[in-house]
């Protein structure tokens, strides 16, 4: 029989050593991981990178540090300014909780992101992930980064489940046992975790053949036993209120000035979801209306 690596045991320091050496040849050449990279633009990227995929996030990355190397740069600039600089990213209330982020660092920390997990925390729309990833990737310290990719790692590899199933308290436990003693390629486990959870130890077929630690994970060594909790929900995107609300973003992003609400009919055919949609923007701040009726992006 087969023992399962427990918590905090050698195995599990060793496999957390040979995850790093397979990050040092496998890892992608992502702009916001070479060196001299500053604090900002690793929380730039998280927060864009939070259920975006990279290949969408590198553009828009690139020219918001080009035109906003700095928080305060960002700060000084008007809502609308950010919204239409977000483009397609999606889930566009992650500009304005950025923006307000930048804000935030300004007025509380001088214009220099914090390096602190707490006062991190304290920023709009940064949580626990985000600050422990600024943390680590910003300034080097040895934080447990634990995201989707990581905890579907930590599932096969230590717990000998396909599927991680909903976040847990233990994970920041989980992901601490596998981290290296020492303090440099700790920092560098955190991102080599993730990276081998989004190329190597993937959702639905991973790829175990190339896996640096596939000798040592228990979900291999039990035999790729199914995943028997229930089934992943796959979002459904077309026709849904964040397509309408997409498009109706779409118009105002393109508009010279405010428009009314016939400017707005050709975004979406149904008018009650149309409607929905324009109202839940209102109250998101992503929308306002003007005195006299007409609609903008925030000023």
């Amino acid at each position: 029989m087969t023992s399962t690596p427990t918590a905090g045991s050698a195995t599990d320091e060793a496999a957390g050593e040979a995850i790093v050496d397979w990050y040092a040849t496998a890892a992608r050449d992502l702009p916001w991981r070479r060196p001299g990279v500053d604090a900002w633009a690793v929380l730039v990227s998280e927060v864009m990178l939070q259920q975006t995929p990279v290949a969408r996030v590198e553009p828009v990355w690139r020219e918001w540090m080009a035109r906003w190397p700095t928080p305060a740069a960002l700060a000084a600039v008007a809502p609308a300014d950010v919204i239409r600089a977000w483009g397609k990213l999606g889930y566009p209330r992650r500009a304005l909780r950025l923006r307000e982020a930048a804000v935030a660092v300004v007025e509380r920390h001088g214009g220099v992101v914090p390096a602190d997990v707490a006062a991190l925390e304290a920023l709009p729309g940064v949580g626990t992930y985000t600050a422990r990833a600024v943390a680590c990737f910003g300034y080097g310290q040895p934080q447990p980064v634990v995201d989707t990719n990581v905890r579907r790692v930590v599932a096969r590899l230590v717990h000998g489940r396909a599927e991680a199933g909903n976040a847990r308290a233990a994970d920041l436990t989980d992901i601490a046992a596998l981290t290296p003693p020492d303090v440099r390629r700790a920092t560098r486990f955190s991102v080599a975790a993730m990276e081998l959870g989004a190329l190597v130890c993937v959702a639905g077929t991973p790829r175990c053949g190339v896996c640096p630690v596939r000798d040592r994970c228990a979900w291999r060594l039990a035999g790729c036993p199914p995943h028997d909790g229930p089934p992943r929900r796959v979002q459904r995107f077309a026709g849904t209120d964040r397509q309408v609300r997409g498009r109706l973003l779409d118009v105002l992003r393109a508009a010279q000035g405010p428009v009314d609400a016939t400017a707005l009919e050709p975004a979406w055919e149904d008018a009650v979801q149309r409607s929905r949609c324009l109202d839940s923007l209102l109250t998101d701040g992503l929308v306002e209306q003007t005195g006299d009726g007409l609609f903008r992006l925030p000023t």
